[in-house]
């Protein structure tokens, strides 16, 4: 232990990945909440693999045309935004099935991604970061972009909290009280987009949903408001991140993955512990 803190205090890299680890739980905790109460891990699913084609277009772009205006970071959160974007247009205005929809999309996106890192000339092990996680090799440039996304996630949840809440439990009621639906319905959408980059970039485009569902659902079991739940995942996802940036560093375990497993045993034994109080799960 003192020598991870002395090492923590030495290495710029370490506090770069706990800085990152905590933008990516602000944001994790409060959409993961929403997405966990509206049942859509589906959703974040299908706009996680769809980064891929934006992060491949970006190393296209730079190592083959000289184009560097794109960074990887850069070309995941336009991606993430559009397939948002056209999700919720599907939703809305077409009568195909929202599974069929979805898979569509994630296929796609991932197939978009496979197609540009093939035309892409090196290795591409910057590549295998972004598919698996790579919270310890977080520059600071792209803490600047998880801190940019995580005031924009932050202060629109904020704003839109009530109306964000009655769509979550009665849609149908919000639409007749005069709500407009559709709009919040996008909105929604792309906080969702935007916090699967960030954690894209913690736990990896394969990984990033568990990061982004398992702390809320883990909170979810515990308490039942929705404000209390975004806290409490908030604060869980901090305590898997820091616990498994701490492991991985000490065993030279993969980061993401060993993030993610400790949200899965914390949301295990949380359910295991309820059921035995409770005596039954919800």
């Amino acid at each position: 232990m003192s020598s991870l803190l002395h090492d923590f205090i030495t290495f710029p890299f370490l506090r770069n990945a706990c800085v990152a680890a905590v933008l990516a739980a602000l944001a994790a905790g409060v959409t993961g909440s929403l997405v966990v109460v509206r049942r859509s891990t589906y959703l974040a699913g299908a706009v996680s693999h769809s980064v891929l084609a934006g992060i491949g277009l970006s190393l296209l772009l730079s190592r083959r045309f000289g184009f560097g205006g794109l960074s990887p970071i850069g070309g995941a959160v336009c991606v993430a935004v559009a397939v948002a974007l056209l999700l919720a247009f599907l939703a809305r205005k077409t009568q195909f099935r929202p599974d069929t929809i979805l898979s569509a999309i994630w296929t796609t996106g991932m197939a978009l991604g496979i197609s540009f890192v093939a035309a892409t000339p090196g290795y591409q092990e910057d590549l295998m970061s972004y598919l698996f996680g790579s919270i310890l090799l977080v520059p600071t440039a792209d803490l600047w972009w998880m801190g940019i996304l995580d005031l924009i996630i932050l202060s629109v949840t904020l704003f839109c909290y009530n109306r964000f809440l009655a769509i979550a439990f009665n849609e149908e009621l919000t639409r007749l009280r005069g709500v407009r639906t559709g709009l919040y319905e996008t909105l929604y959408h792309i906080l969702t987009a935007l916090t699967v980059v960030l954690l894209v970039r913690v736990a990896g485009i394969v990984l990033a949903v568990a990061l982004l569902t398992l702390p809320a659902a883990t909170a979810g079991l515990i308490v039942r408001r929705l404000n209390r739940m975004m806290a409490l995942a908030v604060a869980l996802a901090i305590v898997f991140s820091f616990a498994g940036i701490g492991l991985s560093y000490c065993f030279d375990w993969p980061p993401g993955a060993t993030i993610v497993e400790l949200a899965a045993v914390g949301y295990f034994l949380t359910a295991f512990c309820r059921r035995r109080i409770c005596g039954g799960g919800r």
